[in-house]
């Protein structure tokens, strides 16, 4: 097993030999920043280091993580038992279009909804299902999502996503037909001379109750030495 094989956290390790998409900045990122709840559902799971991580950080949670990849579903289940928050986790092999057609009025909503989202919807598909499916939004419209997402969240119920500056737009637009308001924006920059490299964005469901949010934060000082914030932020879960 090679060292891109394995990731091990302060808490809870990763196995990731089967699955497309491996850990990364973005999934860090959005697990320590995400808003969180009791019933907590996580789109796209992949390995499912961000179920496991929304585990550790909201301790009377249950989580529900659904993955339509057959290989990441390997990792993720494997991941999931060999933790210690299992009994807390759910894992489905499905598409979310699916799991939503399979829901009926008697499943309870969820208090919030995590989503690393496939993105990259202007550029070439990937040579491999598995990795098309982990980074195109052609495999899950961002008004699919959105949509979705509205529909098994309570009022007031919250949604976090991680996305590039160039699907901005598009991504805020499908959230606001879809009876989101835009709670946060937190700009991620990898040092402080460059733009923005990712947006944490967290909606909230129905009407606008304020004026968003923006913050900035980089991730490595002008030196490119790891800045305190993000050392901060990661601090309960990296070694």
């Amino acid at each position: 097993m090679g060292k891109k094989d394995f990731f091990q956290f302060k808490q809870f390790h990763i196995h990731q030999e089967h699955a497309a998409m491996k850990v990364g900045t973005d999934s860090d990122l959005l697990g320590a920043l995400a808003t969180g709840g009791k019933r907590i559902l996580d789109v796209g799971t992949g390995t499912g280091v961000l179920a496991l991580m929304m585990a550790q950080r909201f301790t009377d949670a249950s989580i529900t993580a659904i993955e339509i990849d057959d290989n990441a579903v390997l990792d993720a289940k494997r991941n999931f038992e060999e933790s210690r928050f299992a009994e807390r986790i759910m894992l489905i092999h499905d598409s979310f279009q699916n799991y939503l057609l399979a829901r009926t009025e008697r499943d309870a909503l969820f208090d919030s909804v995590v989503c690393n989202p496939p993105y990259f919807d202007r550029s070439l598909e990937c040579p491999t299902l598995g990795r098309t499916r982990a980074r195109h939004s052609s495999s899950l419209p961002f008004s699919v999502l959105a949509e979705g997402v509205a529909s098994v969240l309570r009022d007031k119920g919250t949604f976090t996503v991680c996305i590039p500056p160039e699907v901005l737009s598009d991504f805020n637009a499908a959230c606001f037909m879809a009876g989101f308001w835009l709670k946060e924006n937190i700009h991620i920059k990898s040092v402080p001379e460059k733009g923005t490299k990712r947006h944490i964005l967290i909606y909230q469901k129905g009407i606008a109750a304020a004026p968003t949010q923006e913050q900035t934060f980089c991730m490595r000082n002008g030196d490119k030495t790891v800045s305190e914030w993000y050392k901060e932020t990661l601090k309960e879960f990296l070694l």
